[in-house]
């Protein structure tokens, strides 16, 4: 055990890679035995589950890199928001949340779902309700709901300890992801906003760095920043007419060409239509037959 990744009633278990996809971090409440987001180390998750150490699992989302390792815990109460329960009961719905409309990229993100996220079917125990106080025998939690990156996406305040549990709101470099059929990039701004603003001293998140044991400050800022870099750099590509397949291949998600490519195809494609939608409503962008402009 690590005694680094121990803060107060808080264990990090890091993912493989720093935590980057397809891994996350989990975050472990040892008096408490609680698992949040079971998709970092196998191996160690094993381990506690072997000696009694968990009693339920927690999610702070329904993302596939935060259930890589669920399917150990069939048997073990789950829970979680009501929102974001739904696609994981049907492997075909769940392919319905990610917009996987493609045939050829639905049939590899499926098989992927089975073979290295260990989908199966799952139901919720408990839902976890926006501003309900959880009071557990190492601290009071309270449930901070943060809608964008997913409709039901849980953020977690240990109050006694300040401890913000931010989950896939991660500040990391790539930004914030709101590609999938309900997510929003509208609900993504004020969830930032919200979490950003409550009085935490250590601020926890899925992916990457991690830790922060000082106020991201300006790393908030880089972080929101992105959704406007992102729309710029659309809008100016559209002073002249294209086709979605050349917004996608400019590749200004992902900066250039990645494989699998028909996973980050599909990824460019889910949040720049989510940045043609904002600018069409806004009326800035207009679809001329297969095209987008500038109106």
């Amino acid at each position: 055990m690590n005694s680094e990744n121990i803060f107060g009633p808080v264990r990090v278990i890091k993912g493989k890679n720093n935590g980057r996809y397809p891994y996350c971090h989990s975050f472990y409440l040892e008096e408490d035995k609680i698992l949040i987001d079971p998709a970092s180390n196998r191996n160690e998750i094993e381990r506690l589950k072997s000696h009694n150490q968990i009693k339920t699992v927690w999610l702070t989302h329904w993302h596939e890199d935060h259930i890589m390792h669920l399917d150990l815990f069939k048997n073990f109460p789950l829970w979680m928001s009501e929102e974001d329960s739904y696609p994981l009961k049907d492997l075909e719905v769940y392919l319905d949340w990610f917009d996987a409309g493609d045939e050829k990229f639905r049939t590899m993100f499926r098989e992927s779902m089975v073979q290295q996220f260990n989908f199966s079917p799952r139901f919720a125990d408990r839902f976890l309700k926006d501003g309900e106080i959880i009071q557990l025998e190492s601290s009071s939690i309270e449930v901070i709901q943060t809608p964008g990156h997913s409709p039901g996406h849980l953020a977690f305040f240990l109050k006694e300890s300040g401890i913000l549990i931010l989950g896939d709101y991660d500040l990391s470099s790539f930004g914030p992801w709101y590609g999938d059929t309900y997510s929003s990039i509208k609900d993504t701004i004020k969830s930032i906003n919200r979490l950003r603003n409550i009085p935490a001293k250590l601020w926890l998140t899925s992916h990457e760095k991690g830790i922060y044991t000082e106020n991201p400050g300006e790393i908030w800022d880089a972080y929101i920043n992105k959704i406007d870099e992102r729309e710029c750099e659309l809008f100016d590509l559209l002073k002249n007419p294209k086709t979605m397949h050349e917004i996608i291949h400019s590749w200004i998600i992902y900066k250039r060409e990645r494989q699998p490519i028909e996973f980050y195809e599909s990824a460019e494609r889910a949040l720049i239509s989510k940045h043609l939608e904002k600018l069409i409503q806004e009326d800035k962008v207009v679809k001329e037959g297969e095209t987008f402009v500038r109106a």
